[in-house]
């Protein structure tokens, strides 16, 4: 067929280049191109015929005369027919993505049905391909569940999210009302655990207190049992470690019992008599050993009742009160002294043997 339009190099003079005025006898005239109009160029912008007569080309126009079919369907020129509009061979071979434009899957030559072995998520895609615009940005679970208006199912997701956001805040709150309410819990019941501990620290000390207490008592009461003071009816008059002149030492060495003279002394425990006889500044004096070693002197004595040797009990009478010796008067002069010798105050000696002169 031939064709008006000028050979391969030449330009055609009867349309004015775009952006220049028509000349002063031209006039605009609407151009619309068709199959017969437009030749192969070579080069870059070569247009080659594929399936069911529609060309494929590489320029980016194609893009936007999609895009503009997608929206508005296809374009016409007045009163001609609608022309087919050629596809980029890219668009398809490089951008397998181009289903999921709005509008656009359905242009594709071929791309109509969806392949047998195709997921149910891609015909699903391929579904919300040729849709229209209004379902642009819809997910797959949302198309398949017959939404089609995208503003709403964006709007459902903000207040769905919205809804699981203030469900997380309010369990995160009651987590937190709940691990605090269980360590206040705890920390009471640490509190009262500690104040039972203490108070059943404080009864088992008060109890092992009177324990002992009762069992000194016991204790005592045995030794006095076994222990007696040496007269029955006396008065303190001197105690142990008081200074003064009339004791040769420069101080008392032991407890004056002041009686009258011929009051009887007893054996304070039982013991085996060391000496009995005149003792210088003592006076007569009676020495008794007891078990443990100690030795109790009996000073100042009228008279003497036991021997060298003899073992007396408790509460034995060993002598009479005198004033014999370095006295200003009669009393009895007692004495204790530990296994080593060394003098002991008898005042304290006694009242560990539960005895109260």
């Amino acid at each position: 067929m031939a064709s008006n339009e000028p050979a391969f190099g030449t330009s055609a003079p009867s349309a004015p280049l775009y952006g220049d005025a028509p000349g002063e006898n031209e006039s605009w005239e609407e151009w619309d191109p068709t199959e017969e109009s437009v030749r192969s160029v070579r080069g870059r912008h070569r247009v080659a015929k594929q399936r069911g007569g529609l060309a494929r080309s590489s320029t980016v126009l194609g893009v936007g005369v999609i895009a503009a079919v997608g929206a508005g369907g296809m374009a016409t020129a007045q009163p001609r027919p609608p022309v087919s509009i050629s596809l980029p061979d890219s668009l398809t071979d490089n951008l397998p993505g181009l289903g999921s434009l709005p509008g656009v899957g359905g242009l594709v030559p071929g791309d109509d049905g969806a392949d047998a072995s195709e997921s149910p998520a891609a015909r699903a895609d391929q579904k919300i391909a040729g849709a229209p615009l209004t379902m642009a940005g819809l997910s797959t679970s949302e198309a398949e569940a017959g939404v089609t208006d995208a503003g709403e199912a964006l709007r459902a997701r903000i207040l769905h999210q919205a809804e699981q956001q203030k469900a997380g805040a309010a369990a995160e709150a009651k987590a937190a009302a709940q691990k605090a309410a269980a360590e206040q819990a705890a920390a009471e019941a640490r509190a009262k655990q500690d104040a039972a501990q203490a108070k059943a620290a404080a009864e088992k000390k008060a109890a092992d207190e009177a324990a002992a207490k009762k069992a000194e008592e016991k204790r005592l009461a045995e030794l006095a049992a076994s222990y007696s003071l040496p007269v029955g009816s006396y008065t303190i008059t001197s105690t142990f470690g008081e200074a003064g002149s009339m004791w040769s030492s420069g101080h008392h060495t032991g407890l004056d019992f002041a009686a009258p003279t011929g009051t009887p002394i007893k054996a304070i425990h039982s013991g085996t008599v060391k000496s009995a006889g005149w003792a210088g500044a003592y006076g007569y004096r009676t020495v008794i050993a007891l078990d443990d070693g100690s030795e109790l002197w009996y000073c100042h004595q009228s008279s003497l009742a036991v021997t060298v040797g003899q073992t007396v009990s408790t509460g034995e009478v060993v002598g009479r009160v005198g004033a014999t010796g370095n006295v200003t008067g009669p009393h009895l002069h007692l004495e204790v002294h530990a296994p080593s010798g060394t003098g002991l105050d008898p005042m304290a000696w006694l009242q560990s043997k539960g005895l109260t002169p």
